[in-house]
């Protein structure tokens, strides 16, 4: 067996003293956790479960917050094993990890698939090769081998020689997060747990042990 033994204190930060709203405190803490890792920063761990009750998780990354800081949007292919997922139970959770801050900030909601029009304006907004692949890939399924997905892949680029629109199977959610955790590490495990909950239309906040 591997040894996994090896600690680290905490002593990055607090959560003491800070009179922000709940949307300023998410807005500085995705502000921060830019400067401290450009390149990963929105990603985020989507757990679900499927229609069995059985938990899944994966990474997938944050494209857009609303102005009250309670919706978090990502997208997807909705065919795929999380797209069926949340069909079947849309209950789900989202957690940021960000290690070179000692913090993780966790959400659970409720998603529900965002209007075609927003889809199609942000499928319109990536690379082109993205919006391919889009096509290409039917995710999730199993397939032969990678030859098979180049010439699925090449298949699409003949299809559509100019514009891609968007895949009908493919599209945004948003989570709409009725509890959210602020977590720092602190010495001697002793970490700061400021939870928000929505209720009857207000976010209430308390401090929770560690």
């Amino acid at each position: 067996m591997g040894d996994y033994e090896d600690r680290k204190d905490y002593v990055s930060g607090s959560l003491e003293g800070s009179g922000e709203t709940l949307l300023q405190r998410l807005t500085a803490w995705l502000d921060e956790a830019r400067e401290s890792d450009p390149q990963d920063y929105n990603a985020m761990t989507l757990s679900t479960v499927d229609s069995e009750g059985r938990p899944d998780a994966r990474i997938v990354l944050l494209r857009d917050m609303d102005q009250e800081g309670r919706g978090f949007i990502f997208y997807t292919n909705y065919r795929s094993a999380k797209g069926k997922q949340l069909s079947a139970c849309p209950a789900a959770a989202l957690t940021f990890f960000w290690p070179g801050l000692e913090r993780q900030l966790r959400v659970r909601g409720h998603v529900t698939p965002l209007a075609a029009e927003a889809s199609d304006l942000y499928f319109q907004s990536r690379p082109r090769p993205n919006r391919i692949g889009a096509w290409a890939s039917e995710q999730s399924e199993v397939i032969a081998d990678r030859y098979s997905l180049e010439q699925a892949r090449a298949a699409a680029e003949t299809r559509f020689p100019n514009e891609v629109p968007r895949p009908p199977h493919w599209g945004g959610y948003r989570l709409e997060a009725e509890a959210i955790e602020f977590w720092q590490g602190r010495p001697g495990r002793l970490h700061d747990r400021i939870r928000y909950l929505h209720k009857d239309g207000v976010w209430g906040q308390d401090r929770l042990q560690p």
